[in-house]
């Protein structure tokens, strides 16, 4: 590792270490660690676009047949999550129709998951941190 940088494994790469990388490779290894998140089904940085805008989420997890499930947004430990940081995962959500919507800078973590049977803009907060085979459904949720 060089100095200043860190080890993305998702990109395969060294990265940048600025304080929202490093927010966001602690959540990549607590999504591998704790949520079991296979590694293979999530990327960091993805670009996308929003009408003519264009748009790079921090990381998306991926279901079994590639479609997006759930979005993170990642932000630096001083910035607090509040309404505007929620309103641009869901803006985000626009195009990504994911089933959760998970916010953090480090310090907190908000999980929002999309009602059952509802639209792709109703979603509720959660008290847990779902394992992957729960966000698929595949799995009873237990909360923790």
């Amino acid at each position: 590792m060089k100095r200043g940088t860190i080890w993305d494994p998702l990109r395969k790469r060294e990265v940048a270490l600025t304080p929202e990388e490093e927010v966001r490779q602690r959540f990549i290894s607590l999504l591998m660690s704790k949520m079991l998140v296979p590694a293979h089904l999530m990327m960091s940085e993805v670009g996308f676009r929003l009408g003519d805008k264009p748009f790079r989420a921090d990381i998306l997890i991926y279901d079994r047949k590639a479609l997006p499930l759930a979005v993170v947004e990642c932000k630096r430990p001083d910035v607090e999550l509040d309404t505007t940081v929620l309103d641009q995962a869901v803006r985000y959500n626009m195009v990504l129709n994911v089933k959760y919507i998970i916010i953090t800078n480090g310090r907190r973590t908000h999980i929002c998951r999309r009602k059952d049977g509802g639209k792709a803009a109703e979603y509720e907060f959660i008290s847990y941190a779902p394992t992957y085979e729960e966000m698929l459904g595949t799995e009873k949720p237990t909360e923790k």
